[in-house]
């Protein structure tokens, strides 16, 4: 069994400009090989920078804050308890409201920055 603490996963900005804690992933996981599950934070007013991952199909699911998701050119606003699907090739952002955003990104494959891509 794998149990990691949240306060063990070291923050870090990743390739899109959000500030994540990757849990469960290859590579804070010997075990771990066909999904990962990060934290991720964006201050209020920030944005992701618009991208899409060729591989990997995501599920974003907000715990704290809101703001404007777009996901291939569908925008909607969501809150603390949505669960937004990402498929793979989707170009997306999220763009958090005024008290920011903290949510949950599960990603299958795994997340690797090689597999983030901009327009």
């Amino acid at each position: 069994m794998e149990v990691r603490a949240r306060e063990r996963a070291e923050p870090f900005v990743t390739k899109d400009g959000s500030t994540i804690r990757e849990l469960l992933g290859l590579p804070t996981s010997d075990l771990v090989r066909n999904q990962s599950l990060a934290e991720a934070t964006l201050a209020p007013g920030q944005s992701t920078e618009r991208h899409y991952h060729r591989e990997s199909e995501e599920i974003y699911f907000l715990l704290e804050g809101g703001g404007l998701m777009e996901v291939e050119g569908e925008t909607r606003e969501v809150v603390p308890g949505d669960a937004v699907l990402i498929p793979s090739g989707a170009r997306h952002t999220l763009r958090a409201g005024p008290e920011g955003a903290r949510l949950l990104c599960c990603c299958a494959p795994p997340y690797r920055h090689e597999d983030t891509f901009f327009d």
